[in-house]
């Protein structure tokens, strides 16, 4: 997929499409991201959020420096050492970004498309 195919499947499910240029800045971590960017990028690539972030073996390069891959996930799971780690706050704000972004009239068609088939083809499916 190229930078252009994939700004404008990430239009899809955004207000608009991304640039390339957006799309290269993302690439290269040049660029931030909101919740339902995140999930539109999730959606476009066929994949979930969490995949987004994995980290195997790898150090993650910042502007400052590197993190290691351990710091790197304990960064994602808690900012603070006495802050538990549920991060219900964090969850609630990301669930009603992704509630935005599933409330967009083109998947609201979608998923009544797809309620539609489900009926036309019956049980047996």
């Amino acid at each position: 997929m190229s930078l252009t195919e994939l700004g404008e499947a990430l239009g899809r499910y955004l207000d608009r499409p991304w640039s390339r240029q957006a799309v290269h800045q993302a690439e290269r971590g040049q660029r931030s991201f909101t919740a339902a960017e995140l999930t539109a990028l999730a959606l476009v690539l066929d994949t979930s959020v969490p995949v987004l972030f994995r980290v195997e073996h790898e150090r993650i390069e910042l502007p400052g420096g590197a993190v290691s891959p351990e710091d790197y996930r304990g960064l994602l799971l808690s900012r603070e050492p006495d802050m538990p780690l549920d991060g219900v706050e964090e969850l609630i704000v990301a669930l009603h970004d992704i509630g935005e972004v599933l409330a967009r009239p083109a998947l609201a068609r979608l998923a009544r498309i797809g309620r539609v088939a489900e009926q036309v083809a019956g049980p047996d499916l």
